[in-house]
Protein backbone atom coordinates (compact mmCIF):
# COMPACT_ATOMS: atom_id res chain seq x y z
CA UNK A 1 0.00 0.00 0.00
CA UNK A 2 1.92 3.32 -1.19
CA UNK A 3 2.25 5.86 1.33
CA UNK A 4 0.13 9.01 0.84
CA UNK A 5 2.16 11.74 2.36
CA UNK A 6 5.40 12.02 3.48
CA UNK A 7 5.60 11.10 8.22
CA UNK A 8 7.02 13.31 10.13
CA UNK A 9 9.29 12.08 12.38
CA UNK A 10 8.23 14.91 14.64
CA UNK A 11 5.27 13.55 15.65
CA UNK A 12 6.60 9.50 15.81
CA UNK A 13 4.44 8.71 12.78
CA UNK A 14 4.79 5.00 11.57
CA UNK A 15 1.69 4.02 8.97
CA UNK A 16 0.40 0.78 8.76
CA UNK A 17 0.82 -0.75 5.50
CA UNK A 18 -1.05 -4.26 4.87
CA UNK A 19 -4.55 -5.48 6.11
CA UNK A 20 -3.30 -8.03 8.44
CA UNK A 21 -2.63 -5.71 11.41
CA UNK A 22 -5.85 -3.79 11.23
CA UNK A 23 -7.70 -7.08 11.57
CA UNK A 24 -5.82 -8.33 14.18
CA UNK A 25 -6.67 -5.03 16.38
CA UNK A 26 -9.99 -4.73 15.59
CA UNK A 27 -10.62 -9.05 16.18
CA UNK A 28 -9.11 -7.94 19.43
CA UNK A 29 -11.14 -5.28 20.59
CA UNK A 30 -13.92 -7.15 19.12
CA UNK A 31 -15.26 -4.39 16.99
CA UNK A 32 -18.98 -4.61 15.25
CA UNK A 33 -21.61 -3.10 13.70
CA UNK A 34 -22.89 -0.45 16.12
CA UNK A 35 -19.73 0.25 18.31
CA UNK A 36 -18.44 3.50 18.55
CA UNK A 37 -14.83 3.76 18.15
CA UNK A 38 -11.95 6.33 18.94
CA UNK A 39 -8.73 5.91 16.94
CA UNK A 40 -6.14 8.34 17.80
CA UNK A 41 -3.67 9.42 15.01
CA UNK A 42 -5.77 7.19 12.09
CA UNK A 43 -2.73 8.75 9.69
CA UNK A 44 -3.66 7.19 5.74
CA UNK A 45 -6.40 5.16 6.93
CA UNK A 46 -5.48 1.84 7.17
CA UNK A 47 -7.04 1.05 10.50
CA UNK A 48 -9.65 3.51 10.23
CA UNK A 49 -11.23 1.60 6.91
CA UNK A 50 -10.91 -1.94 9.20
CA UNK A 51 -12.78 -0.10 11.43
CA UNK A 52 -16.17 1.29 9.11
CA UNK A 53 -16.00 -2.16 7.18
CA UNK A 54 -17.09 -4.04 10.44
CA UNK A 55 -20.12 -1.32 10.63
CA UNK A 56 -18.77 0.61 13.90
CA UNK A 57 -18.45 4.38 13.96
CA UNK A 58 -15.08 6.25 14.24
CA UNK A 59 -14.39 9.50 16.06
CA UNK A 60 -10.86 10.42 15.03
CA UNK A 61 -8.62 12.14 16.25
CA UNK A 62 -5.69 13.77 13.95
CA UNK A 63 -3.02 16.18 14.82
CA UNK A 64 -1.62 16.27 11.09
CA UNK A 65 -3.42 18.48 8.72
CA UNK A 66 -2.15 16.35 5.87
CA UNK A 67 -3.83 13.24 7.05
CA UNK A 68 -7.10 14.82 7.90
CA UNK A 69 -7.08 16.23 3.81
CA UNK A 70 -6.11 12.52 2.97
CA UNK A 71 -8.76 10.96 4.89
CA UNK A 72 -11.57 13.50 3.47
CA UNK A 73 -10.89 12.48 0.34
CA UNK A 74 -10.90 8.60 1.17
CA UNK A 75 -13.65 8.43 3.03
CA UNK A 76 -16.00 10.92 1.64
CA UNK A 77 -19.26 9.03 2.11
CA UNK A 78 -18.54 8.12 5.41
CA UNK A 79 -18.04 11.36 6.50
CA UNK A 80 -21.39 12.81 4.91
CA UNK A 81 -22.81 9.73 6.67
CA UNK A 82 -21.68 10.46 10.15
CA UNK A 83 -20.23 7.63 10.37
CA UNK A 84 -16.70 9.20 10.36
CA UNK A 85 -15.76 12.12 12.11
CA UNK A 86 -12.83 13.43 12.55
CA UNK A 87 -11.33 16.42 14.81
CA UNK A 88 -8.15 17.96 14.46
CA UNK A 89 -6.80 17.85 17.93
CA UNK A 90 -3.65 17.18 19.48
CA UNK A 91 -3.65 13.41 21.33
CA UNK A 92 -2.20 14.99 24.18
CA UNK A 93 -4.78 17.11 25.22
CA UNK A 94 -7.80 14.68 25.19
CA UNK A 95 -11.22 15.40 26.10
CA UNK A 96 -13.97 12.46 25.88
CA UNK A 97 -16.76 14.57 26.85
CA UNK A 98 -16.28 17.48 23.85
CA UNK A 99 -15.82 14.22 21.32
CA UNK A 100 -19.24 13.25 22.58
CA UNK A 101 -18.50 10.30 23.93
CA UNK A 102 -19.97 8.58 27.22
CA UNK A 103 -18.51 6.73 30.04
CA UNK A 104 -18.86 2.50 28.96
CA UNK A 105 -20.22 3.46 25.82
CA UNK A 106 -17.21 3.21 23.46
CA UNK A 107 -13.98 1.28 22.39
CA UNK A 108 -10.31 3.10 21.97
CA UNK A 109 -8.35 1.26 18.99
CA UNK A 110 -5.47 2.61 17.82
CA UNK A 111 -1.26 2.61 16.23
CA UNK A 112 -0.33 4.92 18.61
CA UNK A 113 2.80 7.47 18.38
CA UNK A 114 5.25 5.64 21.03
CA UNK A 115 6.59 8.67 22.82
CA UNK A 116 3.33 9.49 24.42
CA UNK A 117 2.25 5.81 25.08
CA UNK A 118 2.48 6.19 28.74
CA UNK A 119 0.44 9.40 28.68
CA UNK A 120 -2.42 7.83 26.15
CA UNK A 121 -2.83 4.62 28.37
CA UNK A 122 -3.10 7.25 31.52
CA UNK A 123 -5.66 9.52 29.58
CA UNK A 124 -7.82 6.29 28.31
CA UNK A 125 -7.72 4.88 31.85
CA UNK A 126 -7.93 7.26 33.90
CA UNK A 127 -10.87 9.41 32.50
CA UNK A 128 -14.19 9.66 34.57
CA UNK A 129 -15.25 8.61 31.03
CA UNK A 130 -13.95 5.21 30.27
CA UNK A 131 -14.21 3.34 27.26
CA UNK A 132 -14.81 -0.74 27.66
CA UNK A 133 -11.71 -1.59 25.79
CA UNK A 134 -8.67 -0.61 24.53
CA UNK A 135 -6.26 -1.86 22.28
CA UNK A 136 -2.85 -0.45 21.37
CA UNK A 137 -0.22 -1.05 19.45
CA UNK A 138 2.56 -0.09 21.00
CA UNK A 139 6.05 -0.80 21.33
CA UNK A 140 6.57 -4.48 21.82
CA UNK A 141 8.61 -4.47 25.58
CA UNK A 142 6.09 -1.51 26.49
CA UNK A 143 3.54 -4.36 26.06
CA UNK A 144 5.58 -7.15 27.33
CA UNK A 145 6.22 -5.44 30.65
CA UNK A 146 2.36 -4.55 30.95
CA UNK A 147 0.93 -8.48 30.27
CA UNK A 148 4.14 -10.43 30.38
CA UNK A 149 6.72 -10.03 32.96
CA UNK A 150 6.60 -11.50 35.80
CA UNK A 151 7.86 -8.67 38.09
CA UNK A 152 5.19 -5.32 38.43
CA UNK A 153 5.97 -1.85 37.62
CA UNK A 154 4.55 1.12 37.51
CA UNK A 155 3.05 0.66 33.95
CA UNK A 156 1.51 -2.64 34.95
CA UNK A 157 0.13 -1.74 37.76
CA UNK A 158 -1.36 1.35 36.62
CA UNK A 159 -2.92 -0.43 33.70
CA UNK A 160 -4.16 -3.78 35.85
CA UNK A 161 -6.35 -1.28 38.69
CA UNK A 162 -8.74 -0.75 35.26
CA UNK A 163 -8.78 -3.83 33.46
CA UNK A 164 -7.59 -7.04 32.17
CA UNK A 165 -4.23 -6.84 29.77
CA UNK A 166 -3.86 -9.16 26.97
CA UNK A 167 -0.61 -9.82 24.73
CA UNK A 168 -2.22 -10.44 21.39
CA UNK A 169 0.68 -10.45 19.05
CA UNK A 170 3.93 -9.47 18.00
CA UNK A 171 4.26 -6.93 15.32
CA UNK A 172 7.19 -7.21 13.17
CA UNK A 173 8.88 -3.94 11.68
CA UNK A 174 7.63 -4.56 8.39
CA UNK A 175 4.24 -3.78 8.60
CA UNK A 176 5.02 -0.04 8.77
CA UNK A 177 6.22 2.52 6.65
CA UNK A 178 8.61 3.90 7.52
CA UNK A 179 9.68 0.84 9.59
CA UNK A 180 10.48 1.65 13.23
CA UNK A 181 13.58 0.70 15.06
CA UNK A 182 12.16 -1.86 17.41
CA UNK A 183 9.33 -4.48 16.79
CA UNK A 184 5.67 -3.06 18.00
CA UNK A 185 2.75 -5.46 19.64
CA UNK A 186 -0.67 -5.51 20.00
CA UNK A 187 -2.01 -5.32 23.65
CA UNK A 188 -5.80 -5.19 24.41
CA UNK A 189 -7.37 -4.41 28.00
CA UNK A 190 -10.64 -5.14 28.69
CA UNK A 191 -13.59 -5.09 31.34
CA UNK A 192 -12.42 -1.05 31.91
CA UNK A 193 -13.84 0.12 35.26
CA UNK A 194 -12.66 1.82 38.36
CA UNK A 195 -14.32 -1.53 40.71
CA UNK A 196 -11.29 -1.92 42.36
CA UNK A 197 -11.00 1.09 43.73
CA UNK A 198 -14.69 0.85 45.09
CA UNK A 199 -14.14 -2.56 46.70
CA UNK A 200 -11.14 -1.23 48.59
CA UNK A 201 -12.41 1.97 49.26
CA UNK A 202 -9.46 3.89 48.14
CA UNK A 203 -9.10 7.12 46.08
CA UNK A 204 -7.49 6.32 42.36
CA UNK A 205 -5.58 9.67 43.22
CA UNK A 206 -4.21 8.12 46.80
CA UNK A 207 -3.67 4.69 44.78
CA UNK A 208 -1.03 6.40 42.87
CA UNK A 209 0.42 8.36 44.91
CA UNK A 210 1.47 4.92 47.14
CA UNK A 211 2.55 3.31 43.68
CA UNK A 212 4.88 6.50 42.59
CA UNK A 213 6.46 6.27 46.55
CA UNK A 214 6.75 2.18 46.53
CA UNK A 215 8.59 2.02 43.32
CA UNK A 216 10.58 5.48 43.74
CA UNK A 217 13.70 3.76 43.91
CA UNK A 218 13.39 0.51 42.53
CA UNK A 219 16.21 -1.27 44.38
CA UNK A 220 15.03 -0.34 47.96
CA UNK A 221 12.73 -2.86 49.28
CA UNK A 222 9.11 -1.42 49.72
CA UNK A 223 9.62 -0.30 53.10
CA UNK A 224 12.21 1.70 52.78
CA UNK A 225 10.57 3.13 49.86
CA UNK A 226 7.09 4.14 51.76
CA UNK A 227 9.33 4.94 55.20
CA UNK A 228 10.84 7.52 53.33
CA UNK A 229 7.64 9.55 52.86
CA UNK A 230 6.58 11.56 56.32
CA UNK A 231 3.11 10.81 55.84
CA UNK A 232 4.08 6.97 56.75
CA UNK A 233 5.98 5.85 59.93
CA UNK A 234 8.15 2.53 59.68
CA UNK A 235 6.03 1.03 61.89
CA UNK A 236 2.84 1.88 60.83
CA UNK A 237 4.09 0.78 57.38
CA UNK A 238 5.62 -2.84 59.12
CA UNK A 239 2.45 -3.90 61.02
CA UNK A 240 0.76 -3.47 57.97
CA UNK A 241 2.68 -5.48 56.28
CA UNK A 242 2.60 -7.83 58.93
CA UNK A 243 -1.05 -7.93 59.02
CA UNK A 244 -1.19 -8.76 55.28
CA UNK A 245 1.45 -11.73 55.70
CA UNK A 246 4.03 -10.18 53.48
CA UNK A 247 7.25 -10.16 54.18
CA UNK A 248 8.54 -6.88 55.50
CA UNK A 249 11.69 -7.10 52.76
CA UNK A 250 9.98 -7.68 49.78
CA UNK A 251 10.16 -5.25 47.08
CA UNK A 252 7.48 -3.70 45.10
CA UNK A 253 7.62 -5.26 41.55
CA UNK A 254 6.94 -8.58 43.78
CA UNK A 255 4.07 -7.52 45.11
CA UNK A 256 1.10 -8.70 43.49
CA UNK A 257 -1.91 -5.82 42.25
CA UNK A 258 -4.49 -7.54 45.23
CA UNK A 259 -1.73 -7.07 47.99
CA UNK A 260 -0.82 -3.68 46.68
CA UNK A 261 -4.47 -2.37 47.18
CA UNK A 262 -4.87 -4.11 50.56
CA UNK A 263 -1.73 -2.40 51.72
CA UNK A 264 -2.83 0.97 50.43
CA UNK A 265 -6.00 0.71 51.87
CA UNK A 266 -4.36 -0.17 55.15
CA UNK A 267 -2.07 2.39 55.04
CA UNK A 268 -4.44 5.35 53.81
CA UNK A 269 -6.75 4.62 56.67
CA UNK A 270 -3.79 4.64 59.55
CA UNK A 271 -2.83 8.25 58.13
Amino acid sequence: MPEKFQHKKSLGQHFLNSDYVPKQMCDAGDVVAGDVVLEIGPGTGVLTREILNRGAKVIAVETDVRAITSLSETFPDEIASGQLVIHHMDARKLDFATLGLADQQFKVVSNIPYYISGLLFRQCLESEIQPTDLVFLVQKEVAERIARSEKESILSMSVKVFGDPTYICTVKRGHFTPPPAVDSAIIAISSINQQMFVDNQILPSDYFELLHLAFGQKRKQLLGNLAGDPQFSREVIENSLNELDIATNIRAEDLSLVEFLKLARLLKNSS
